[in-house]
């Protein structure tokens, strides 16, 4: 494969990962804000599943093609726009591995709260105030990797 197909799958993938990410989060935390108990379980039951189908995979091919692009570019993994871009995305990671944790207790809980017509539990809030925080320094993570992505100079490497 060349750097130039792979630098084009990166980039989409990172697309598809920012997109589902910022997306998830927007519709969840609206259905969160709405009050509305079906509105919520049936969000976070298409939040969870979204990370599944779309999240999940670019996770991993994300380090795996920026790992790729590395090694044809003949650069060490201790240059610096390199580091950082690994160490903030393992930051998000750390945050996100949380998130997903509990969007699937969150799920459980509205699922169960929708179908015995109850609120739901200042757990569930709790919870949702945690999703909230831990996207913070995620999102901010991921649009860093981004910049450092754009902005990156490879020598002898059309970037």
């Amino acid at each position: 494969m060349t750097y130039t197909t792979l630098k084009a799958l990166h980039i989409l993938s990172m697309i598809l990962l920012f997109g589902t990410g910022l997306g998830s989060a927007y519709y969840k935390w609206m259905a969160d804000r709405s009050g509305n108990v079906v509105h919520i379980a049936v969000t976070n039951r298409h939040v969870v599943l979204a990370d599944w189908i779309f999240t999940t995979p670019t996770v991993i091919f994300q380090p795996i093609s920026g790992l790729w692009m590395v090694y044809l570019a003949g650069l060490p993994m201790t240059t610096p726009w390199i580091a950082a871009s690994f160490f903030l995305y393992f930051l998000a990671g750390a945050c996100w591995l949380p998130v997903v944790w509990l969007q699937i207790r969150m799920q459980k809980i509205a699922q169960k709260a929708a179908a015995e017509t109850t609120p739901l539990p200042a757990a569930y809030w709790r919870m949702a105030r945690w999703w909230f925080w831990l996207g913070v320094p995620a999102f901010t993570s991921m649009v860093a990797v981004v910049v450092l992505m754009v902005f990156k100079h490879l020598p002898g490497v059309e970037s």
